[in-house]
């Protein structure tokens, strides 16, 4: 017998069976690598909710299309007769390791992180008091997020984080009704900042200028905003000698800082709404009894550690932000997956090049990999996913993976398993019928389209 395709010698060999668990980015750069090898595959890419593509259909901004025109990559994927998509099907519970070791070869987790990392501050469970990441599901129509209570009676809004996410929130605050009614944002999300009567949205950062995390062309947008002026303090824009020296070279910082200045000169022109960037500012509590009214920081100082490390030390001086609403979004967790090893305090799954480890400093786990964020945490830009996917099929390609008996070695067997369990699979048609389905609704209204957010409607398209 042939270890890796379960046919007897001088037959023709089976393809090698690959379950890929998540269809967002990684997943899909995943089945591309794959298919790109000399390897005969045949890969089923599984997702828990009906539609493809992860955080670009549910992370993405609605303003910024130009990024979501990547699915038309994974479109080809989705076409080759080497690949299914199985979405609707949760791992965990309409199948398990056991299963999928029963009908593949390997098996390879690409189901990102999306679990928010805490402030671990008093008042961080008040009402108004939101993760960045719920908000975005919110806006772009996430099934799970469609009923989330947004506080848009809120005047201000302190953003604590200095991440493109950061930015993605507070713009999306910041425009007008009329901006966002031709992008893909969910009508109920439209029909709520119709409402909205924020005023002011102040993003916040512990550190410095020099030391935040967002794209030099995010950061020019919220300069070009139609309806909300920037404000930003010269004092505190203006980069430290050891911050200047730690970034020396780096691109994107230099032209951060000098976006930033310009901000600091500009003169506010009475647009309705008000944008501000404040830097060196540690939440210390949110404020409030039943809701948020404030927000309590610590000013901070920088400091050149031995390592030559820049942190921010607290000064002792304290500063209130009057506040309605908190969005928090200081970075990502990866979360733990039934019968996967996982490493809590990265919030990954450990693993060697892709290969699953029993933990950090384990044992391979044979026929089991990893690819995306939940390989190696919340990092880089959705293409950053492609170089890391090929290099856990690397991995996967090398490696003498178990052998399936011939019985459950066809996608029928699992798709007989999914049909017994009461699962009602979307296919690669049918998603492709609901994606129709949506681009039609918005044609009418010069819109992408318009999306459906609840299960139901979903799954009667």
């Amino acid at each position: 017998m042939d270890e890796r395709s379960n046919a007897p010698f001088g037959s023709q060999p089976a393809p090698t069976r690959i379950a890929v668990i998540g269809a967002g980015p990684a997943g899909f750069y995943t089945a591309e690598a794959l298919l790109k090898s000399d390897r005969d595959v045949s890969i089923d890419l599984f997702d828990r909710l009906p539609t493809p593509y992860g955080l670009v259909r549910f992370g993405v901004a609605p303003d910024h299309q130009k990024i979501k025109s990547v699915t038309r990559l994974y479109e080809r994927t989705l076409q080759d007769p080497r690949v299914r998509y199985l979405g609707n099907v949760a791992y965990g519970s309409d199948v398990n390791l056991a299963d999928l070791r029963r009908h593949y070869n390997a098996v390879v987790f690409t189901v990102g992180a999306n679990a928010d990392r805490p402030l671990g501050i008093p008042g961080e469970d008040l009402y108004g008091s939101l993760s960045a990441t719920e908000f975005v599901a919110w806006y772009n129509g996430h099934p799970e997020f469609a009923d989330l209570d947004v506080p848009l009676d809120s005047r201000t809004v302190v953003v604590i984080g200095m991440g493109n996410v950061a930015i993605d929130v507070t713009r999306i605050l910041a425009k007008s009704v009329a901006e966002l009614a031709v992008t893909d944002i969910a009508d109920h999300a439209l029909e709520a900042l119709e409402r909205s009567q924020v005023e002011r949205v102040v993003m916040v950062g512990r550190r410095g200028p020099a030391e935040a995390k967002f794209t030099t062309k995010e950061l020019r947008e919220l300069g070009e905003l139609v309806n909300a002026d920037i404000h930003v303090r010269a004092d505190e824009v203006a980069p430290d000698a050891a911050s200047l020296a730690a970034v020396a070279g780096d691109v994107n910082v230099t032209k951060n800082l000098e976006v930033m200045a310009w901000f600091a000169e500009q003169v506010p022109s009475g647009k309705p709404r008000a944008v501000e960037l404040r830097f060196l500012l540690s939440p210390v509590e949110i404020l409030g009894d039943e809701r948020v009214r404030a927000v309590r920081f610590e000013r901070n100082r920088l400091v050149v550690g031995e390592d030559g490390w820049i942190s921010a030390v607290g000064t002792g001086e304290y500063e209130e932000i009057p506040a309605d609403m908190v969005l928090r979004s200081v970075g990502y967790l990866g979360t733990a997956l039934p019968d996967v090893p996982f490493e809590p305090r990265r919030g990954v799954i450990p693993n060697d090049e892709g290969r699953v480890l029993t933990g950090p400093d384990g044992s391979v786990v044979p026929g089991l990999y990893v690819a995306g964020w939940i390989k190696r945490g919340p990092s880089g830009v959705i293409g950053t996913n492609k170089a890391c996917a090929m290099g856990t099929v690397a991995s996967l390609l090398g490696d003498s993976l178990p052998s399936i008996e011939p019985r459950h070695a066809t996608p029928e067997a699992i798709d007989e398993l999914l049909a017994e369990r009461g699962v009602k699979v979307v296919d690669t048609h049918s998603w492709l019928r609901l994606d129709a389905a949506e681009v039609a609704a918005g044609e009418g209204s010069g819109r992408p389209r318009v999306k459906r957010v609840r299960l139901d409607q979903m799954l009667d398209v």
